[in-house]
């Protein structure tokens, strides 16, 4: 119909996602590569399931049940999306793959070695893409651990542009988060323990408004927005499914709300995305997308009070989103 997804085994990456707008117009709303090597090259972790760890670890070390442990810096003295080589870059196994019926969906699977990027204890991982009708996106992530404690945080990297794929950057698109509070960070990206109120702040999008009404503009690099908040409503029930956020790009038409089951939503506008060559000969400027990444918060291995990212042998980590596409009818001026 017009509504698919495309995906890859490497790194369990979202290549595409082809929606229409209100005038049936089909567009992919997600930036990538053309080529796996284009993948396996890339810095930018397009549609990649991020992890062991997703976001930061301060100083690339953690004590867990007494002991020290020293993990793979890739991003000055921290670690970030699990290391050199996350689970964003390797080769996933599929498991399962139905393309036909109401609910096509297909699992990628990934074993993970114990002492793998210099963490603890092996990991079998699932993920499951599903596609629903009218135009639900499922992923939903499994993780179990085997034989001993360890962080786990996945993450989806997609970065979107809901007026198509190189089209621009994204400064117009419209957004509302579910999340009244976010973990301020230093000048490393690590949280400073703090969890504060948005209200007042650049980073307040409690009610709906384009991406780049408070956003500090840095050409070349830098400025924007990449910010982990804390979802409203994660003291009711475990792993019970939440709003995160609204978009919508007005010129299009199209939107989607995001619902996930993790207590934090990393915000990304794609800051340092700076004449990336992409799909279909489109180049990618600088804001040219948002990532929405649900998650546990950054560096939660180091802050006892911050929910906790500890998969112990036998408890299986899951993590469930969905994106909810929708178009409405746009009319020219």
């Amino acid at each position: 119909g017009d509504f698919s997804i495309k995906v890859t085994n490497w790194g369990a990456a979202l290549v595409s996602a082809i929606v229409p707008d209100g005038k049936g117009n089909l567009a992919d709303v997600v930036l990538g590569y053309d080529t796996v090597a284009e993948y396996a090259n890339g810095s930018a972790s397009f549609g990649a399931m991020v992890g062991r760890v997703a976001n930061r670890i301060a100083n690339a070390r953690f004590v867990l049940d007494g002991k020290t442990y020293h993990l793979l810096r890739n991003d000055g003295n921290s670690t970030i999306h699990g290391g050199p080589k996350g689970f964003g870059k390797v080769i996933w196994t599929v498991k399962e793959h139905v393309s036909h019926g109401d609910s096509p969906y297909i699992t990628f699977y990934y074993h993970s070695l114990d002492g793998e990027q210099g963490f603890p204890g092996a990991l079998d991982v699932y993920v499951k893409y599903q596609l629903s009708r009218p135009y639900d996106l499922s992923i939903r992530m499994n993780v179990t651990a085997r034989n001993k404690a360890t962080p786990v945080n996945l993450a989806n990297h997609a970065y979107w542009n809901l007026a198509g794929h190189g089209s621009g950057d994204v400064l117009k698109h419209e957004l509302q988060m579910f999340a009244s509070h976010y973990t301020p960070v230093d000048g490393s990206m690590i949280p400073t323990g703090e969890v504060a109120p948005v209200a007042g702040t650049m980073y307040d999008f409690g009610r709906r408004i384009p991406v780049g009404t408070n956003m500090k503009i840095v050409p070349g690099g830098g400025g924007g927005y990449d910010m982990n908040y804390a979802v409203d409503g994660q003291h009711g029930q475990q792993n019970a499914m939440r709003p995160v956020a609204r978009v919508r790009d007005p010129k299009s038409g199209r939107a989607f709300e995001l619902w996930a089951n993790q207590p934090g939503v990393q915000f990304y506008t794609a800051s340092w995305l700076i004449n990336e060559k992409g799909k279909a000969g489109k180049v990618y400027g600088q804001y040219g997308a948002l990532c929405l990444e649900t998650q546990a918060y950054p560096d939660a291995v180091n802050h006892p009070n911050f929910p906790s990212s500890i998969v112990r042998p036998g408890q299986v980590y899951k993590h469930d989103m969905v994106f909810r596409f929708s178009y409405q009818a746009t009319y020219d001026a």
